[in-house]
């Protein structure tokens, strides 16, 4: 049995009462929602108009998902709307159609 913390990827709440406003943060599974993290990585404002509410540093998120941080079930789905996690399957499958081609003779060579 692991009992080690998890890094995560998840929200802290800032803004106002009333007036929500996350930032999308790295942290140890055992800190607070809004206690000590390692990394920003992006802001989520659900209040905002829709092409103003998902900012996410897509290298960032992209090394720690790399790394092993699991993201919380509402990150994954914020991710997922900012065309992160589509980018990331794409990257993954081209790798693997990539391996499995093989090289055709060329034509001139016959």
């Amino acid at each position: 049995l692991d009992t080690r913390p998890m890094v995560r990827i998840r929200l802290r709440r800032v803004g106002r009462k009333k007036a929500p406003a996350y930032r999308i943060v790295v942290a140890d599974s055992t800190s607070p929602r809004d206690g000590k993290f390692i990394e920003i990585i992006g802001q989520y404002a659900p209040r905002q108009a829709d092409d103003k509410q998902i900012n996410v540093k897509t290298d960032r998120a992209n090394y720690w998902l790399d790394v092993g941080a699991q993201p919380s079930d509402t990150v994954r789905s914020i991710l997922r709307r900012a065309g992160v996690l589509k980018a990331r399957h794409e990257a993954r499958l081209a790798a693997k159609l990539q391996a499995q081609a093989v090289a055709l003779p060329e034509k001139g060579a016959e």
